[in-house]
């Protein structure tokens, strides 16, 4: 029998794995919606740049002229956030889910007679991840943030451009970017990147939000949290690796436990796209107050209060099935890896690879 609290580690980071390829996909999806009024934004901000001349240019008539651009911008945001929404609500539901089935699969039946898993509800988690800030801030305050920035660089490259004597034309292009890139080249394009930043915090938050209230519901259970980073490869090493396997109470405080790396926020909510995980440290048998002498070795071994250690992501995923590794990075490239000729860090990259919800849930039932 597998000791439980190695159970779950090893779940977390696979479900976690599938979360990330799921979380591209729905930022993917966002920046799409709000791409779609880039035509009309550009085409209200020319007409108004044409009503403008350049020497009566003033702050205040920059204002007026930007009324349409301004409403054009709140409603492509709100089109965004309203998008979204479901993604939310569906991701509180899957990773309610999963943290249930995390713990049944976990917790030995013996322990489970005692002390009932309880679960908790997709609303329960959405609700909570909704009035929780992260980096800060309420995800509604964030999608205030981005709207204003947005319109803020629009109107201070118009400024500018008027400055410097630019041309209406020179001045659009300069915001929206040429066809020949792809609109890459714009300043819209920051908007773009710092949407797709929040959408992915916000989503790992919901995720890190259904792992809490898990630990609170079976706090007779768990003792502790465990930080893991295993996934966390693309971030600065003095967040999330100097805490990767480090303990702390499980309780709101979250108070460090034999170290003095402060929470943060915690796992998912330590910097922007954070990547970490928490995952429960439950109790031994005797914290639980349950006799273990007449126990076969296997069964007590389960619950022995031992933590695993924190792994990297190479040790992961070599420990990985065959039909998982070529499923984490297609048949072709994991053959490649098996065959010892290119090694895991040049292929790990979930740009492109997209799980959409159904196929998230589907993956917790087979």
């Amino acid at each position: 029998m597998a000791a439980a609290n190695a159970v779950l580690q090893d779940r977390a980071i696979d479900h976690a794995h599938d979360l990330l390829r799921y979380s591209a996909g729905v930022v993917r999806r966002m920046i799409a919606v709000l791409n779609r009024t880039d035509a009309s934004l550009v085409a209200q901000l020319s007409q108004a740049l044409l009503q403008m001349e350049r020497e009566t240019f003033t702050v205040e008539r920059l204002e007026a002229l930007l009324g349409s651009v301004r409403r054009l911008n709140a409603d492509a945001y709100a089109a965004v956030m309203q998008a979204l929404e479901p993604d939310m609500r569906g991701l509180a539901r899957v990773e309610a889910t999963a943290e249930l089935a995390s713990y049944k699969a976990a917790v030995p039946s013996v322990a489970q007679v005692r002390f009932p898993i309880a679960g908790v509800s997709a609303e329960q988690v959405y609700a909570t991840a909704l009035s929780r800030p992260f980096q800060g801030r309420l995800l509604k305050d964030w999608a205030s943030n981005l709207e204003s920035g947005r319109l803020t660089i629009i109107r201070n490259t118009v400024r500018t451009g008027y400055v410097e004597g630019r041309t209406t034309a020179d001045i659009i292009k300069t915001i929206r970017g040429t066809k020949a890139a792809g609109y890459a080249d714009g300043i819209l394009a920051r908007p773009r990147r710092e949407l797709a930043t929040v959408v992915q915090t916000a989503l790992s938050h919901t995720a890190q939000t259904a792992r809490q209230a898990m630990v609170d519901a079976n706090a007779d259970l768990v003792k502790a949290v465990q930080w893991v980073a295993t996934l966390d490869t693309h971030t600065t090493k003095e967040i999330c690796l100097p805490r990767d396997g480090l303990k702390y109470t499980a309780d709101d405080k979250h108070k460090p436990i034999g170290h003095r790396f402060p929470w943060l926020g915690g796992p998912g909510r330590a910097h922007f796209c954070c990547r970490s995980i928490s995952v429960p440290v439950l109790r031994s048998w005797r914290e639980l107050g349950i006799d273990v002498d007449d126990m076969a070795p296997a069964t007590r071994a389960s619950m022995d209060g031992q933590v695993p250690a924190g792994t990297t992501y190479k040790d992961w995923f070599e420990s990985q099935s065959a039909a998982r590794q070529d499923e984490i990075l297609g048949p072709v490239r994991a053959k490649f890896y098996r065959e010892g000729r290119v090694t895991v860090d040049k292929f790990y990259d979930d740009k492109g690879r997209f799980l959409t919800l159904s196929q998230l849930e589907a993956k917790l039932k087979a």
